[in-house]
Order: C-alpha cells, then structure tokens, then sequence
C-alpha cells in the first residue's frame, strides 16, 4: 500500500528531550515531518505534539508503538485526515500599495474568508484558518502584489466523533 497522510496526537509530560527522541524514530525509518504543532492540553500538566506525516499505515502503525515506549509519553493516537477536524493559520504581510490597487482587498477578504490583522502606509496583514491547500491557494493570489513574509503554522486538530 502507498504512502498516505497521517496525524500523530502525542500526549506527554512537558520534559527535555521529548521531541529529540521523537525525531529520531522517525528519521531511522525515513520518514519526515510535514507539519508539528506543540501545546499545552485540556489536561493540567500534559502537553500535547501534533505531527503531520506522510507514510504507509504499516509503518504508522511501527513507529506509534515505539512512541509509546517513551517515557515521558502518555498516550500516541494517530488518525487520517478524515477522521479528525483541522485547521493551520496563516500570516500574510503585503505591500499596502499592492493591494489598495483596484478591489483586491475586498476580493482576497471575502473570498478567502480571510481577516485583516494591521494595515500600515507601507504593509497589511492578512490572517487566513483553514487547510494547507486554501493557504496556498491564498498565498499564490496575493503574491503579485507583493508578499512580503509569509509564514503558516502546524496543524491543529481534534477528533470528528
């Protein structure tokens, strides 16, 4: 079977090293990290790191169970993408005078169900949730008028059930 998307839900104790150990299990077996978001959880105490990877469901399989040998590692949940809600976040900065030519402003808003965070003479900031494609899509439509940083977080997710 091929390679396809997963989501790892690790919830741990807030110790050193976690993440290094993490890491190394799974570039043993090759794969990388697409996207990691760490938090705190609902529960006092324990964090919670989200990994987005791409891998076969064999392999996914080896590598939650070595990721529940860890020490500080309570509990390893790993999902497809159909089964969880998710979201990123994005950060637009864009040349103002870009975007003030003609209703792209307004377009790019309503469209995109983006928001605007900060408008300056020299920049604006756009914030746009949503998945890794929409993001793209939006960043793709801002960057002839002149994308100054861009920068997208880890994903977020919680079950569907």
């Amino acid at each position: 079977m091929g390679k396809q998307e997963f989501t790892i839900s690790i919830f741990s104790e807030n110790h050193i090293g976690l993440l290094n150990q993490v890491t190394i299990i799974l570039t043993r077996r090759q794969i990388n990290i697409e996207s990691i978001t760490a938090s705190e959880s609902a529960v006092k105490g324990v964090h919670l790191l989200t990994m987005v990877v791409k891998t076969t469901p064999d392999m996914i399989r080896k590598v939650a169970k070595q990721f529940e040998k860890l020490v500080d590692v309570l509990k390893v949940f790993v999902h497809t993408s159909d089964e969880i809600i998710y979201q990123e976040i994005a950060l637009y900065k864009v040349t103002t005078k870009g975007l003030m030519s003609g209703n792209i402003i307004d377009h790019v808003v309503r469209t995109f169900h983006a928001r605007i965070l900060e408008v300056s003479p020299e920049y604006m900031v756009i914030e746009k949730t949503g998945h890794k494609a929409e993001i793209a899509d939006l960043l793709d439509q801002l960057e002839p008028y002149g994308v100054l940083q861009f920068v997208r977080s880890g994903r977020v997710s919680i079950l569907a059930e």
